[in-house]
């Protein structure tokens, strides 16, 4: 039997990268999945991708009032029951204390902490029922971050605290688990667009300094999605508040910053 086999499951941010990659593992494993992002098309090849018996479609943008009681409704009608939420959906881009104002930080803060708090309640009802799990996706830039990245870095320091605090009170009070996986460096389709667009070639991640990439090669997505099915599963048992670093170096004593003009362009 697959581990995940007939769990409901909503998954923010999966048309893309990580996301989807974690939609695709879990239904792989059995499981029904409620699939949001923010592009229609995206959303509809993905669905058409997973099978329309295996997946449900919501796109909007998760700061609109009640998204996240949409996210919950649609799961329950689609297939009955709600067993687990992974918090993918990010916002992502640079900041410093120089050029970021207060709007575009509490942007981040609201996609990267408050969405996930609001969806994690909203679905805890059903959550309870299930003995359900969540699985809130951070990043090694929690713990301090790059130079050109603090409200990004701030806003998944700031989700990492909630996944612990959860993590204990939801699991003791409620039987539902809270955990986080915070990637390093992973090849999603976004980071692949953003270093085209600093001019590097198509096949710049075959050639990393070891600096950024001891094992010769950064994260790919199913590499996430991997970790995030085992949490997802039974047979992670009672693992609560935990966070899993899937980084392939000590991050907190060597993280530099990834300046696209510090990485060899093949000629």
């Amino acid at each position: 039997m697959n581990r995940l086999e007939g769990k409901v499951i909503i998954i923010t941010g999966s048309v893309t990268g990580i996301g989807k990659a974690i939609a695709k593992r879990c239904v792989s494993e059995g499981a029904k999945v409620v699939i949001h992002g923010l592009e229609q098309d995206l959303g509809e090849q993905t669905v058409a991708e997973l099978g329309a018996t295996h997946s449900a479609l919501l796109i909007e943008d998760l700061a609109n009032e009640g998204s996240s009681e949409r996210l919950v409704e649609l799961a329950i009608e689609a297939f009955g029951k709600l067993d687990a939420v992974v918090n993918n959906a990010a916002q992502v881009g640079s900041g410093n204390i120089q050029d970021t104002d207060g709007k575009w930080f509490r942007r981040m803060l609201e996609i990267n902490c408050v969405v996930p708090y609001l969806l994690i309640r909203a679905a805890l009802p059903h959550l309870r029922k299930t003995q359900g799990s969540v699985v809130n996706i951070g990043s090694v830039n929690a713990y301090c971050g790059e130079p050109n990245l603090l409200p990004y870095s701030a806003s998944k320091g700031a989700l990492m605290t909630l996944t612990r605090n959860l993590g204990d009170t939801l699991h003791r009070e409620d039987g539902v688990r809270v955990n986080q996986i915070n990637p390093g460096w992973v090849l999603t389709e976004n980071e692949a667009r953003r270093k085209r667009e600093h001019g590097l070639d198509d096949d710049w991640y075959k050639d990393l300094p070891k600096v950024y990439a001891p094992a010769g090669r950064i994260l790919f997505p199913e590499e996430i999605a991997s970790c995030a099915a085992w949490l997802l599963a039974d047979e992670c048992g009672p693992i609560s508040g935990q966070v899993f670093d899937l980084e392939q170096y000590p991050f907190q004593g060597r993280n530099p910053p990834k300046d696209a003009s510090t990485i060899p362009v093949k000629k």
